[in-house]
């Protein structure tokens, strides 16, 4: 029986596993809602109806329903298809061609869409739309980066006197801030939004439009991926030139931790290993993984070495400059090997090919992305390179817990919250999960991994003591879940408690 009456929940967005990703927020929102419904409350998610969803494999049912949405001086017309997601958790796409049957969600190899802003004006206007179209009882709308951060505008000046709308609260979620859309200022007249709310305080950004901003500004409560990244964002770098909003609205600004889906990423029952193990056998499971890894990468099976794996964009947020300054010289001289796998900036694409063509028995690179190679990659590494400049949340570090991988990190954002360093009082406490770092150099990063590799090397009892520690460690999204019921009855509540006029 639950404490409280359920939530009734509309999660916005534009990303769901399995239906269309390209990071981490697709993981939250096709997680999270299950989670969510699990715990007793009505929860549905919206998105548009891009060609990856057309190609998940997943049954579209198409609802009979059309739309028709001003976007500046036309209408344009879209339907609602209907699917689920695990849990049963209704999914409604809007479905309107011209704008989302394109092979990028957000843009292509050119760079970004050009009609991006119009893009998501259309899906923001849509969602409003579209609730009064499905007759969905909304009490809570939970709207995630820029992509979704209209439809809190659109309900707090547009939607709010209609009846159903009254008392929607909302809640908006921040997973990267870097990325903000921002569009010229003349693309307001696209919104349909009144030419006042483009000031300082509200949705203009340095002469521009800025639909981060606009989210910030406008929605009741507000998250981000993990408390540390909830307290860098309020200044700057990592503000990115809003961190006066956010401190302005600090009072609201909760960090919650994103959780693992540990149906998709558990060592004893993932289905892309080739030997599956927990925390009792994980020596021999993952020596044999270890092995299976170095024969698929190509580099010799030497079961004393320490491998190394990392997983994601080569680009500098990730670290990799950090990674650049350091590989060339350790491949050099350190006996130690390396499994890379992601795709990037094109100089470190090169960097990398370089480094393997002149060590292929110690750098392996897959310039590339496959999901069943990095889970094999998290069970057969002995550590895992999260070096990163900046990171919300992170989920790799999560999964190598999980799979007996030794996560090296720097101690920024979610890596912070997640990942004790190894030192004598961890060691002492039983709490040592990792190693960290805090001076964003190179040197820093060579310096932690020469504390990891002794540590392996002549201390196997302390390593497989890390290794266990962090195996034990539950980072599901029953936890996290639970977090944001929470914010939601304070959105709620912030909500009754509000004028009802538009603009506020």
């Amino acid at each position: 029986m639950m404490e409280y009456p359920a939530v009734r929940i509309l999660f916005v967005a534009t990303e769901a596993v399995p239906f269309a990703k390209t990071g981490g927020l697709a993981d939250v929102c096709g997680s999270l809602p299950a989670e969510l419904a699990a715990l007793g409350h009505e929860v549905a998610l919206i998105m548009p109806a891009f060609r990856q969803v057309h190609r998940a494999g997943r049954t579209l049912e198409p609802l009979g329903i059309s739309l028709e949405i001003p976007i500046g001086t036309k209408v344009v017309r879209g339907e609602l298809l209907r699917s689920t997601l695990d849990g049963d958790v209704p999914v409604y796409f809007i479905r309107q061609d011209d704008y989302y049957d394109r092979d990028g969600l957000y843009g292509d190899a050119t760079g970004d869409y050009k009609d991006n802003c119009e893009r998501y004006v259309f899906f923001n206007r849509a969602v409003m739309d579209a609730i009064r179209a499905l007759d969905l009882r909304v009490d809570l709308l939970h709207a995630h980066d820029w992509m979704a951060a209209l439809s809190i505008a659109y309900l707090a000046n547009e939607y709010r006197a209609i009846p159903g709308y009254e008392q929607i609260a909302t809640v908006f979620t921040i997973h990267n801030l870097a990325y903000q859309g921002t569009f010229w200022h003349w693309d307001m007249l696209l919104t349909g939004l009144d030419w006042k709310f483009f000031n300082w305080r509200q949705m203009e950004f340095f002469g521009n439009l800025n639909l981060m901003k606009t989210g910030l500004v406008f929605a009741d409560m507000l998250s981000t991926v993990s408390p540390r990244y909830a307290e860098e964002i309020q200044s700057a770098p990592l503000g990115c030139g809003l961190e006066g909003v956010l401190q302005h609205r600090r009072n609201v600004l909760r960090g919650i931790v994103n959780g693992v889906d540990y149906r998709a990423w558990n060592p004893e029952t993932d289905p892309h290993l080739p030997a599956r193990y927990g925390v009792e056998n994980f020596v021999e499971g993952k020596a044999a993984c270890k092995r299976a890894l170095q024969e698929e990468l190509g580099l010799p099976v030497r079961p004393d070495v320490p491998l190394l794996g990392f997983i994601g964009r080569l680009a500098d947020q990730k670290g990799f400059d950090l990674i650049e300054s350091i590989v060339g010289e350790w491949s050099d001289t350190a006996d130690v090997q390396w499994a890379f796998l992601g795709t990037g900036d094109m100089k470190y694409h090169r960097l990398m090919e370089n480094v393997h063509q002149r060590h292929p028995e110690r750098v392996a690179a897959r310039l590339t992305f496959s999901e069943p190679l990095a889970h094999r990659i998290e069970a057969g590494c002995d550590m895992f390179l999260m070096p990163s400049r900046f990171e919300p949340c992170g989920l790799n570090q999560l999964y190598s817990l999980k799979y007996g991988t030794v996560p090296i990190v720097r101690v920024t954002g979610g890596l912070a919250d997640t990942i004790v360093d190894t030192n004598g009082d961890t060691l002492a406490s039983g709490t040592a999960t990792g190693f960290a770092f805090t001076e964003y150099t190179g040197q820093a990063l060579s310096q932690t991994l020469r504390r990891a590799e002794a540590i392996f090397r002549k201390e196997p009892e302390v390593w497989r003591q890390i290794v266990t520690a962090g195996m034990k460690q539950d980072w599901s999204w029953s936890r996290s879940a639970r977090q944001y019921v929470d914010l939601y009855r304070q959105a709620i509540a912030t909500r009754r408690q509000a004028p009802t006029t538009a603009g506020r």
